[in-house]
Formats: C-alpha cells, sequence, structure tokens
C-alpha cells in the first residue's frame, strides 16, 4: 500500500483561521484584560512572538501565550471565535474521496500544534479520510517538519520510505526534505507560478501526477 501524506494549512485548508487566531484573537484578549488600545496590543504581542521566535516550541503553544500574557478564558473559547473561518479547499473532498477509492492510506503531517490540527479537520470535515494525523511540534518536540521527522512517521508506520508520497505547500519543508530522504514529494504552488514536473497548482494536478 502507498500512503499519502498531506500538509494541512495551505493545502487542504486555508490558513485564515490560524492567521487570526494568533493576530486578532489574542490581541482582542489582551484588550479585554487590560484595557488598551487594540493596535498598541497588537503591536506588543507580535513583538513578544518574535522575541521567542518560531524555532522555539514555546512559539507554536497556544497554552504558552495565554499564561504568559495571562489571558482570561481556555483555548477552546478563543478557537471558538474564528471557526466559522475554516474551510478546506474546493476540490479537497473530491481528491480525497478518490485517493480513498484507490485505496491509499491517507495521513496528515503538519507543523501545527494538536490543538490547531484536530479543531481544523474537524471543523472541515477531514476526519473520515485520515487514517493518521501527526503533529511536529506536538507530537516528537521538534519545530520543523525536519529529515528526522519523516523518518519517524515511515518506522512508525513501519513503511520503506519508497512507499510514502507527500504533499504541501512549503518549498522546504514540504518538498526538499522529504525529497532528500528519497521520499516522492510535491511542492503545491496555489499561486500557479512555478513550473516543474513536482510543482502542481491544486490537488486535482497532484492526483493526476501520481
Amino acid at each position: 500500500m502507498k500512503v499519502i501524506s498531506f500538509d494541512l494549512d495551505g493545502t487542504l485548508v486555508t490558513d485564515e483561521f490560524s492567521q487570526m487566531v494568533w493576530h486578532q484573537g489574542i490581541p482582542e484578549l489582551y484588550v479585554e484584560k487590560y484595557g488598551c488600545d487594540y493596535d498598541e496590543a497588537k503591536h506588543f504581542i507580535v513583538q513578544e512572538y518574535n522575541k521567542v521566535g518560531d524555532k522555539a516550541l514555546d512559539w507554536y503553544n497556544i497554552h504558552y501565550w495565554l499564561t504568559l500574557f495571562e489571558l482570561d478564558g481556555n483555548w477552546e473559547n478563543l478557537f471558538q471565535r474564528f471557526t466559522h473561518l475554516i474551510k478546506a479547499y474546493p476540490e479537497v473532498p473530491e481528491v480525497l474521496s478518490s485517493l480513498r477509492r484507490a485505496s491509499y492510506q491517507l495521513i496528515i503531517t503538519s507543523n501545527a500544534a494538536r490543538e490547531f490540527l484536530e479543531t481544523e479537520i474537524e471543523k472541515a470535515q477531514l476526519t473520515p479520510f485520515f487514517d493518521y494525523v501527526f503533529s511536529a511540534t506536538s507530537d516528537f518536540r521538534e519545530v520543523k517538519k525536519t529529515a528526522d521527522f519523516y523518518q519517524r512517521i515511515c518506522t512508525l508506520l513501519h513503511i520503506h520510505h519508497t512507499q510514502l508520497i507527500h504533499v504541501g505547500d512549503h518549498f522546504e519543508f514540504d518538498y526538499l526534505i522529504p525529497r532528500s530522504l528519497g521520499i516522492r514529494s510535491f511542492f503545491l504552488d496555489r499561486k500557479g507560478t512555478g513550473e516543474g514536473s513536482a510543482i502542481v497548482k491544486d490537488l486535482r494536478e497532484f492526483i493526476n501526477k501520481l
């Protein structure tokens, strides 16, 4: 059996939800807590994000930020403000159904924390399509989808790397790194600016190339 691995944000679902949680939701909670100006709060919070940086696990951890800023409420309530923004790309249900009928095993491999993954997958109605969901940050304590991350996925699934196919929208972490291991990988360029045998503009084109 071949296993097909999908990135989530920017590949299966739009990234509007996660962007709004980090860049509007948390500033709004800060304003509600401290009564300051919204723009001032957002500027301060983004500065704090940048101090930590995306090479640290805390950067991806919603619990860390709610605790750091001593914000009221929990992450579920924060997410609920924006779940209406979670949308799968138009071709996704058709593509996943087609791959399921063709007996591929489908998994999600993402850098996002598990709280985001589970919320987005459920609200986008993608749960029935996938056998496994892996978070680099929550499950493996890695801040990016490294070569080690992909190798560990293959080990857990008891497959050789040549049995794994991956597609995602980050050129380095979804294409170059898995390709360096011999994994058949595709770069999803929804802007349609790139060309090449392993570059696809949507997931319909991806399954046509399988």
